[in-house]
């Protein structure tokens, strides 16, 4: 009777079943795919249109209007790499931006001023609350509402406002910039040898009795010391070379009005700029209520106890109230980052080159709508994963030192 209880034939096992249900799920995704696949291919063929790669080979002979070296003579390829490169630069900048803008407003609506903390809440509430496409074209439309070159706005002699776009300093490359890169390099190097050697006289001792090499205790030493030793040694060769090399390693360079307007500094256009502060703003709104609530997250008892040693009240905020609220700001905040970045395909609507408008501008002429969308996707995909990994470690790094102290 025992014997006939423990063979169980093998439909009726558990773990065949768990197994056998898994491969038939996968063989049915494989399946779909290959249909759809199927599908697609007999469609495109029935339009007269063969799906392959050799195009991006071709010359694009459409001109972009903004973005790294592109001449209309390159290929496909290098069309969309350079709306690739476009959305990347206006992703970065945005969420620099959008995060330091958000952090201040997250900040004001606690704040103890009443006038303080409803214009925060206002500033939240219209933008937040207003569809991001109507905030980028009313930005745009207000940039191109500025007056001409002659008639510019300048703020503070740096800043300059017009029709073109905004003005402002840059900082390029001296004469003396080949000079100060052999002091990095010698910094680099410098900190290599002082954070081995930090290591060595940690893990061996004072008193350099030859011990056995603990490789996991040696690495540990190694990352302690690269924290401590390796940042400030290069910093002190770093500062230093700047000051002995003879000629300025950077120039400031600021524009200069000209005949048809102004030359020189950097130059962001109308559409890059109604596009930025549109993303910027927008975005801002949603991280200040991530940062409120993550404040108002923390336990009261640690705002009293800091209080009590005689912090003041933004030392509280500064020492004791963000850093533990840092881990729970974080997960939300990596949502409204890929928001962001995702959210800049609508600057089709206003013409800035980006990824989808460079990719709709090649379909438009080659007919391969799908690997063009293909590929927009992938880059997507590519984009929000990068800032995720990033992101995670991020989170995973500090709420490690949280719970390690």
């Amino acid at each position: 009777m025992a014997e006939n209880s423990t063979n169980i034939p093998f439909y009726r096992d558990i773990r065949f079943l768990k197994v056998f249900f898994q491969i038939l799920f996968v063989i049915g995704i494989i399946l779909l795919a290959g249909f759809l696949y199927s599908n697609m291919l007999n469609g495109l063929s029935r339009q007269g249109i063969k799906l392959d790669w050799a195009f991006l080979k071709s010359e694009a002979g459409f001109g972009i209007s903004e973005g790294i070296d592109y001449d209309p003579s390159d290929s496909y390829l290098k069309a969309f790499w350079v709306g690739v490169v476009n959305t990347i630069r206006v992703s970065i900048v945005g969420i620099c931006c959008a995060t330091i803008i958000g952090f201040f407003f997250g900040i004001a609506r606690l704040s103890s001023n009443w006038l303080i903390q409803k214009i925060a809440a206002i500033y939240v509430e219209c933008f937040r609350n207003i569809p991001l496409l109507l905030q980028i074209l009313f930005w745009a439309a207000l940039i191109r509402s500025l007056p001409k070159a002659e008639n510019s706005i300048v703020i503070s002699d740096s800043i300059i406002l017009n029709v073109q776009g905004i003005y402002l300093p840059s900082f390029e490359p001296g004469t003396g910039f080949t000079t100060w890169s052999w002091y990095l390099l010698g910094g680099v190097i410098l900190a290599i040898i002082v954070v081995l050697g930090f290591a060595a006289f940690r893990h061996f001792g004072r008193d350099h009795e030859l011990q056995q090499i603990d490789r996991p205790s040696f690495i540990s030493h190694i990352i302690f010391g690269a924290k401590w030793t390796a940042a400030p040694t290069f910093l002190i060769v770093a500062i230093a070379g700047w000051f002995l090399t003879s000629e300025p390693p950077f120039v400031t360079t600021s524009p200069v009005l000209q005949r048809f307007g102004y030359v020189g500094g950097m130059n962001l256009s109308p559409e890059f700029s109604a596009l930025l502060i549109g993303l910027a703003v927008y975005t801002s709104a949603f991280i200040a209520e991530v940062v409120r609530s993550g404040i108002q997250a923390v336990v009261k008892g640690q705002r009293e106890a800091a209080r009590a040693v005689g912090l003041k009240e933004s030392q509280v905020l500064r020492l004791v109230v963000i850093p533990q609220a840092i881990p729970i700001i974080v997960p939300p905040l990596t949502s409204q980052f890929l928001n962001l970045t995702k959210n800049s395909s609508l600057a089709v609507a206003i013409g800035y080159p980006e990824l989808f408008q460079v990719g709709e501008t090649m379909m438009n002429q080659t007919g391969q709508s799908i690997p063009i969308i293909g590929m927009i996707m992938v880059s997507y995909l590519i984009m929000s994963l990068t800032t995720s990994v990033f992101m995670n470690w991020y989170n995973h790094r500090i709420t490690r030192f949280g719970q390690s102290r």
